[in-house]
């Protein structure tokens, strides 16, 4: 299950920093929440502009690091890729298909976690987990990369 925060958070989260809910943080937000798709910032721009024709990538941008900073959002950074976003706030990896590009979430058992936990050295407290797989998928039936 996918764990996502409600518009009304989103005002409660921006207060607590002392931001305010702007129409173009919640568009943003909103964006991010009705896909899980992982959009770049230039796909979130994209769809906005469908309901802001206004906006611009510097503001998406800025609205991106702000719900970020707020923890509403992740940033997924894979390498020599744009970072894309995503709205589940469970702990979870994601996996990148190197061929189609695409980007999608992995559960992670609580097992997992306690003992990936388990291999910190000692002194040190883990302040996030991120978890990325790369590859391909398969053709069906087949052990055979597309």
């Amino acid at each position: 299950m996918i764990q996502r925060i409600s518009s009304e958070t989103l005002g409660e989260a921006l207060g607590r920093v002392g931001l305010r809910s702007t129409r173009q943080r919640e568009l943003v937000f909103d964006v991010l929440m009705q896909t899980d798709a992982h959009p770049t910032a230039d796909e979130v721009l994209a769809r906005a502009r469908e309901v802001m024709p206004s906006i611009s990538l510097a503001t998406v941008y800025n609205c991106l690091e702000t719900l970020v900073e707020c923890a509403l959002v992740k940033a997924v950074n894979l390498e020599r890729e744009p970072t894309r976003y995503c709205a589940n706030l469970r702990e979870h990896g994601h996996f990148h298909d190197v061929t189609s590009g695409n980007v999608y979430d992995v559960p992670l058992s609580n097992e997992l976690l306690e003992n990936v936990m388990k291999q910190v050295p000692e002194g040190f407290i883990v302040e996030r987990i991120e978890l990325n797989f790369i590859g391909r998928r398969l053709l069906r039936g087949t052990q055979k990369p597309l």
